[in-house]
């Protein structure tokens, strides 16, 4: 498009980019499980992601909305006096939900802890069938007390059904554990939940993006653009929030093993791609930085991976940061050193040789920046971010 040449007048009014709903994640777990510890480590540890709250209590007194109410200020709502599922046809929630979703809000995802005594069931059944179409159901996260898990299941047999149906399961409290007994509960829960991703955690911490970034679909990527959240909790010292608190950095080895790769050799984007999508069913999460070297994008790539997202973050290097690849690989009963070897095998001593069609297949995870609700949609460019849009 030459464009020195005047725009064309046009009667229509200028195309809008659709509004992409928010996702409303479902926190649940029975009582005492740790569902508030977990959400106020998430709150604290959320970067620059807008996070809405809605907070449901058994009871009068509301003491999580008051644990979680300095951290969010006016994003929060409260539901006391009972569950979520008791709403009738769900339509006080809704009320909240189109609260938060208010474009003067600027969320970017919603979390609801519901109530210990609360059916996910039902809870996912009032989200599927809102009518507000800002916002989504986003998945459900299932907290588990690893100390009382064989309590809970003898009294609360309706536990196996909440993690049948949970895209996300966090074994809390592994610090209260034995290891056997966490190697027993890891393979009880890959019984009654297979496929799901199980995350590890004492005190409640996780890493933000394996809920953030959990889709229980594929069609919803690209539509959040989240900062870089990656924990440096292991390397500085975890305990760091809770005074006197060792460091718990191998209570979830039980779980996970965890694969590192660093090379100092530009990746070829092509056969990482294609290591991507060949990637085996165990391994949860990959998060790090990609040097591709290929001209036209020198860039610094972040890479993304939970489960089947997959984003890619383009960025500047740092001023003296070298130029290399680093990678984590987090996974369950992974073989790390043929990941390593597949790896290796993607390494590209000369990039600058690289035609800039192969780096396609990276830019299709791209997010493209998102535009206030007034601004017309740009020219059509080479390469969009969803290989689904036409």
């Amino acid at each position: 498009m030459n464009s020195s040449q005047p725009a064309q007048q046009s009667d229509q009014p200028p195309v809008r980019p659709p509004v992409q709903p928010i996702p409303v994640i479902v926190l649940s777990g029975f009582l005492g499980s740790g569902k508030t510890t977990l959400l106020n480590h998430l709150l604290g540890n959320r970067g620059g992601t807008r996070i809405g709250v809605v907070v449901n209590d058994f009871g009068s007194i509301e003491i999580d909305a008051m644990a979680v109410a300095g951290q969010v200020g006016d994003s929060m709502v409260s539901l006391g006096g009972g569950c979520l599922c008791c709403a009738v046809d769900g339509s006080e929630l809704d009320a909240y939900l189109e609260k938060l979703s208010a474009p003067v809000h600027r969320i970017d995802v919603i979390v609801i802890e519901a109530s210990g005594l609360a059916e996910p069931q039902e809870m996912i059944r009032m989200l599927v069938a809102s009518e507000n179409p800002a916002i989504r159901y986003g998945g459900l996260v299932q907290v588990v007390d690893a100390a009382e898990f064989d309590a809970t299941r003898a009294k609360h047999p309706e536990t196996d059904r909440h993690l049948a149906v949970a895209d996300l399961v966090v074994l809390n409290k592994t610090d209260r554990a034995e290891p056997a007994a966490l190697t027993r509960i890891a393979c009880e829960l890959a019984a009654l939940c297979p496929g799901t991703p199980v995350v590890a955690a004492d005190h409640g911490r996780i890493d933000p993006e394996l809920l953030f970034d959990r889709r229980p679909w594929t069609e919803t990527r690209g539509q959040l653009s989240f900062e870089d959240l990656i924990s440096q909790a292991r390397e500085s010292g975890a305990g760091e929030e809770d005074s006197g608190h060792e460091d718990h950095t191998g209570h979830a080895h039980t779980l996970y093993d965890s694969t590192e790769f660093v090379s100092e050799q530009a990746l070829n984007p092509r056969r990482f791609i294609d290591f991507l999508d060949r990637r085996p069913a165990g391994l949860y999460r990959i998060k790090g930085y990609v040097h591709f070297g290929v001209p036209g994008h020198e860039e610094r790539y972040e890479v993304h991976a939970v489960g089947r997202f997959l984003r890619f973050v383009p960025g500047p290097w740092g001023r003296g940061e070298p130029r290399r690849s680093q990678l984590v690989l987090i996974g369950a009963g992974t073989d790390g050193p043929a990941l390593l070897g597949e790896l290796e095998a993607c390494r590209e001593p000369a990039p600058q040789h690289a035609p800039p069609e192969s780096m396609w297949g990276v830019l299709r995870y791209v997010d493209r920046p998102a535009r206030p609700a007034d601004e017309p949609e740009p020219e059509p460019h080479e390469f969009v971010a969803d290989p689904e849009e036409p």
